[in-house]
């Protein structure tokens, strides 16, 4: 596009996830793979011109693809909906010539991109234990760079490398890797992010907030499964995997859509945490992080004044994860919350070195409609747009503020753009597609599923909608596909 656009459109939708307890999970049994239609060679040799390899497009969560289908092009589109065995309540990737969706039960399926036709299916060998309970994950997959393998979270609490080419586990070294010592209070919510040799996940809590957990980011050697660091956001001096009942603070959460954030150029790590206390010094509830490059320390961070406040009337600060503003050499950081505000932040003025000083944002608007912000942000130039449940706002950031440029009632999820066009998935069942400099109606595809946390992905000519609430504790669930 000529045009430079920050898009930041976040949503809020009715079913909040906290932090709560969910069934004990009964001891690992092996996975399973079943594989419809095997193609050793097919990922590791097709272009990777196209792909869309994790939620956000990019380890910075742009949302931004270079390339889309065209206006005219999306106006002719039509719907194929895809059953499929549980909720996808996150976003697919698009890996070569393999669509990957992983549900609330942890079952990663590889599917054809054009029919949606399932070419495998791994089966994690905690579904028969967990599924129809309220021990669930939201996490999307992420894909190696060599396109051979994808990395997906299951329900209890295991990050596991996947042949992309027959969904066979990787089960060499420390394959599967645990990121918690209590999955039963430690949810994998957000999407799983990748920097270079590094696999990122973040852990949260269920609903409910049922203590013990602490949020924390794990960094996972991608070639070997060896943990490299782990970064408690409650207890962080102990820099390890803790038993949750073993720290004497709980919560914390780290369970924006974006989980891990990594700025291009620096590769430091942004996260943003939930409802906990916070003391300056181990605990740091309500607050936007700054970490060193695979979350080996904490550098520097901003807590809101009323971080107490915030933290007693479960308005988490961090129901959303960090949107760095530009792209590339980030000089502002833009975090929604639950409190029904959204904060502007400069990294030069409002990030602290850690102790418990509090405050330095540099602006503070109210969220559209007053609604909570639960989805991830589109980054692109110095165009902003946030979306909530209660409406849609597009402002331009200029001067270190940001200016009101255009509104809409319409709600949505995470939104991505692609070919310069945006799209966002209504949660109530209905995918819009806009001009984004003016917020022109390009198509609305009507009477989709409804769904929850779920976010499209647009590659290949083809747009990718899954639906469905994970809170339902379904085993069953609907992939839209419009082509």
């Amino acid at each position: 596009m000529r045009e430079r656009f920050l898009i930041v459109l976040v949503a809020g939708v009715a079913a909040v996830v906290g932090c709560g307890g969910g069934p004990s999970a009964a001891s690992p049994t092996p996975a399973t793979t079943t594989s419809v239609t095997p193609d050793p060679t097919a990922a590791a040799t097709r272009s990777a011109s196209g792909d869309w390899t994790r939620f956000g497009y990019d380890a910075q969560r742009t949302g931004v693809a270079p390339s889309g289908p065209s206006a005219s092009a999306v106006a002719g589109l039509s719907a194929r909906t895809v059953d499929l065995p549980g909720t996808v309540d996150s976003s697919p990737i698009l890996v070569g010539g393999t669509l990957v969706v992983t549900t609330t039960y942890g079952i990663t399926l590889g599917l054809d991109p054009a029919s949606g036709a399932q070419k495998w299916r791994f089966t994690p060998g905690s579904y028969s234990s967990l599924k129809g309970s309220s021990q669930i994950t939201t996490a999307s997959p992420v894909a190696d760079p060599s396109r051979r393998f994808v990395f997906a979270a299951s329900a209890d609490g295991r990050i596991h490398k996947l042949r992309v080419a027959d969904g066979s586990e990787v089960t060499s070294g420390p394959w599967p890797v645990s990121v918690t010592r209590d999955a039963t209070h430690e949810k994998l919510a957000s999407a799983l992010n990748l920097d270079g040799r590094y696999v990122l996940a973040t852990t949260g809590g269920y609903i409910g907030d049922a203590p013990p957990y602490q949020g924390k980011v794990v960094a996972i050697d991608r070639l070997s499964g060896r943990l490299a660091h782990v970064w408690n956001s409650l207890c962080s001096g102990r820099r390890r995997i803790i038993t949750p009942s073993s720290c004497g603070a709980s919560d914390s959460a780290i369970w924006g859509r974006g989980g891990a954030v990594v700025a291009a150029g620096t590769h430091r790590i942004y996260v943003a945490t939930g409802n906990g206390p916070f003391d300056g010094r181990q605990d740091w509830g309500d607050s936007v992080l700054e970490l060193t490059r695979a979350a080996g320390g904490l550098r520097r961070h901003y807590t809101p004044v009323t971080q107490s406040a915030l933290s007693d009337a479960d308005a988490d600060l961090g129901s959303a994860s960090p949107a760095l503003v530009p792209s590339g050499r980030p000089a502002y950081v833009l975090q929604g919350g639950k409190d029904g505000r959204l904060r502007l932040l400069s990294l030069k003025s409002s990030l602290h070195a850690p102790g418990p000083r509090l405050g330095g944002e540099v602006q503070v608007l109210p969220q559209p409609g007053g609604q909570n912000v639960v989805s991830a942000p589109l980054v692109l130039g110095r165009e902003v747009v946030v979306a909530t449940g209660g409406g849609t706002a597009a402002y331009t950031l200029r001067g270190g503020r940001l200016h009101a440029r255009w509104s809409s009632s319409a709600p949505g999820t995470s939104p991505v753009m692609a070919g310069g066009l945006l799209y966002v998935y209504d949660p109530t069942g209905a995918l819009n597609v806009y001009r984004p400099a003016g917020g022109t109606l390009v198509k609305r595809f009507g009477g989709l599923p409804a769904g929850h946390w779920n976010s499209p992905i647009v590659a290949r000519g083809r747009v990718y909608v899954p639906t469905g609430d994970a809170n339902q504790h379904a085993t069953s669930g609907k992939l839209v596909i419009l082509g």
